[in-house]
């Protein structure tokens, strides 16, 4: 039980890392190259999309290494996973307070009523979400190791 456990979070994880690593470094990219007011448009979209799903794979994905790290708690490799389950608890604070607020502005703005500064507003979630994929991508290769 303990090997689906930990093949499940490391997988759930997994998943995360690329699709948060897809937006920054993909998604992103094409929307912001896109004509006239479509990239915003698109931004808006998927920070409705997307800000419906994370908190729930967020915090799923934090369940499930706590899970995990009490299951095998005295294992090898259980401090590998503390230190993951810390750094997307590091994760879900930086959503909270960092790009949550800056999505939820920007997931209802049309050409008509963003404000004037929404493309400094989208930078700043831009560079937040940078150091969150970084902390997401260190606590799966955490999570890896201890796999492993």
């Amino acid at each position: 039980m303990l090997d689906a456990l930990q093949v499940v979070t490391t997988v759930l994880v997994g998943l995360m890392v690329g699709v948060e690593v897809s937006v920054a470094f993909v998604i992103n990219r094409i929307l912001d190259a896109l004509p006239e007011d479509s990239g915003q448009l698109g931004r808006a979209h998927g920070g409705r999309m997307l800000g419906a799903l994370m908190p729930f794979w967020y915090i799923g994905s934090l369940v499930l290494a706590a899970i995990w790290a009490v299951a095998a708690w005295g294992q090898q490799g259980t401090g590998l996973v503390v230190t993951a389950g810390g750094l997307l608890i590091l994760s879900v604070v930086m959503s909270i307070l960092l790009l949550v607020p800056i999505n939820n502005r920007g997931k209802t703005w049309t050409p008509e009523n963003r404000p004037a500064d929404w493309k400094q507003q989208m930078n700043r979630w831009d560079r937040f979400h940078y150091v969150r994929v970084a902390v997401i991508i260190a606590a799966f290769t955490l999570l890896v190791v201890a796999l492993v």
